[in-house]
């Protein structure tokens, strides 16, 4: 597995993030937690997409991360509304 010239502290960091943003999904509490980890998500794999392009992989090592940017997408779009923040009013 090619980590794409990165150095094994970011992937290390990246990894923690990664589960912990797992663990905010997964509980029930704190919406404005839950917001973040699926952007955190959303640009982690967004970015792995672009970084994977740019070092020449074909479409078949595309495929995890293009899936995982769409499980994200639907299971933000789907979460019961009492999981969602709300917005600031004045």
């Amino acid at each position: 597995m090619v980590h794409l010239g990165y150095p094994l502290y970011f992937l290390t960091i990246l990894g923690i993030w990664k589960l912990l943003g797992a663990i905010a999904v997964l509980v029930p509490e704190f919406p404005l937690v839950k917001e973040w980890a699926y952007a955190g998500f959303f640009f982690a794999m967004s970015g792995a997409v672009f970084f994977h392009l740019a070092c020449g992989d074909n479409a078949k090592e595309l495929f995890g991360t293009v899936l995982l940017i769409i499980l994200t997408v639907v299971s933000s779009y789907f979460r019961p509304a009492d999981r969602k923040s709300r917005p600031i009013t004045q």
